[in-house]
């Protein structure tokens, strides 16, 4: 298979996965109906053989994870990212979280970027979903970022209650911290994350089949730090990779 059909396979298999958490009840005939309306031209034998790869036959009993939970009483507060352009380091961190499925359970990751460099300087994975999984990604990140002298960092995330949460909230007003948070219902305002995860998903995740967390966390672990922040090219890095940049960024202040 060359380069041109396995990203055609890895992104047919990131809308099966979709249409099949959306719509649990749906079998292989539908959801190749669903991708015939969503203009994938691709026949049900092909389906069925996808979805038996990715373990998705069973999931008529599952529920879809829900990573974002804003229905809460938190304090949120506004986008303050609209019309900014990043121009340095530290200026903007995003943070999102998401679900990684397992055989037979799944589990949580909260990733913390470098929007200018696009580098995940934060991260934590975990079976629970609570906010000391963001409070381990945003120590992480504080540990390898923060210093006194940065000011107008700015943090931007969803409005789950994790990140809403009075812990995480009061972290990162103890370092001097803006905070920003998309409009409710509207992933397009952390696209950058988003984008990110997408990534993993479909160039680590989708590939494997986890049957513990060790292992999910032993290859994410990998992906993370070995591949996307050192080796992965980005075209809006005019295609170097994170690690790459920032060190030029770094001589380039220096000089």
């Amino acid at each position: 298979m060359n380069a041109s059909e396995n990203n055609e396979d890895m992104d047919l298999r990131n809308q099966i996965q979709d249409i099949a958490l959306e719509f649990p009840g749906y079998g292989y005939r539908r959801i190749t109906a669903e991708l015939h309306n969503r203009g994938y031209s691709v026949n049900h034998k092909r389906v069925l053989r996808l979805m038996r790869e990715d373990n998705l036959l069973c999931l008529k009993k599952r529920s879809r994870p829900i990573t974002a939970d804003s229905t809460h009483s938190l304090p949120v507060y506004p986008n303050i990212l609209k019309g900014i352009e990043i121009k340095g380091l530290n200026q903007v961190w995003a943070s999102d979280i998401t679900y990684v499925q397992l055989q037979h359970e799944h589990i949580y990751l909260a990733v913390i970027l470098d929007l200018y460099s696009r580098k995940c300087i934060g991260w934590d994975l975990s079976r629970s979903l609570g906010s000391q999984l963001t409070m381990n990604a945003l120590a992480k990140a504080l540990q390898d970022r923060w210093s006194e002298s940065l000011t107008a960092l700015i943090h931007h995330s969803d409005q789950g209650v994790q990140h809403a949460s009075k812990d995480y909230v009061d972290c990162l007003k103890k370092h001097n911290i803006l905070i920003s948070m998309s409009r409710k219902g509207n992933p397009y305002d952390n696209a950058f994350a988003e984008s990110f995860i997408k990534s993993l998903k479909v160039e680590e995740v989708y590939l494997n089949e986890y049957e513990t967390s060790e292992d999910a966390l032993k290859n994410i672990w990998h992906f993370i730090e070995d591949v996307y922040n050192r080796k992965r090219l980005h075209s809006a890095l005019d295609y170097r990779s994170p690690d790459q940049f920032e060190s030029e960024v770094a001589l380039n202040t220096v000089a």
